[in-house]
């Protein structure tokens, strides 16, 4: 039963999945944690941690890890929880597949309309709220610690954090090499 409802769940975040794979994190954490429970936050932060650094859309790579872990932690191995990690990745994809083959001609002809340009004008700031939304609910006490509990870490972490935007948006520095450069940080000095 597991399967049916992460098609269903990953069919609909595919669905309605707007600005790429950052923006589909806060709808999957919301789905995966939140609603079904089939992991927990820190689970899904290490998911969120290996799909950024594996090959692939962050998005994609998410669904497979988090199909995984969902029949993993229902109590099931090996086969079945690839099968898993199979259904969650291909509900994803499935809408957006169907979605192209079905309006790939006509967009082409109406793209440079007003309706369809004023459309992408209330999108864009739907998608910066969905990426704000991602950072905002990855902020958690398991991932930066609280002052109280462990100031150590949470100032390393609230650091890190601040080091990293300052890398990638005014420094301009490789994403990859600031998470290579985080997580040796990290090594470092959090343990």
């Amino acid at each position: 039963m597991i399967y049916l409802y992460l098609f269903i769940t990953f069919f609909q975040i595919g669905l309605f999945g707007f600005g790429g794979g950052y923006g589909m994190l806060s709808l999957i954490q919301g789905e995966v944690v939140h609603h079904w429970h089939w992991m927990n936050t820190a689970e899904f932060t290490d998911i969120v941690a290996i799909s950024q650094m594996t090959p692939g859309p962050i998005g994609i790579n998410s669904a497979t890890y988090c199909g995984y872990t969902a029949v993993h932690n229902a109590g099931y191995d090996g086969f079945m929880a690839v099968l898993g990690s199979f259904t969650a990745t291909f509900a994803l994809v499935l809408p957006s597949l169907i979605l192209m083959i079905l309006i790939s001609k006509m967009f082409m002809k109406y793209m440079h309309t007003a309706t369809v340009q004023s459309v992408f004008k209330g999108l864009r700031p739907t998608v910066v709220g969905l990426l704000g939304a991602a950072t905002l609910l990855l902020m958690t006490k398991e991932n930066f610690s609280t002052p109280s509990e462990n100031p150590w870490q949470f100032w390393i972490s609230v650091f890190l954090f601040c080091a990293t935007f300052v890398g990638t948006y005014w420094m301009k520095i490789n994403p990859i090499r600031m998470i290579m450069y985080a997580g040796f940080a990290g090594l470092l000095l959090l343990y």
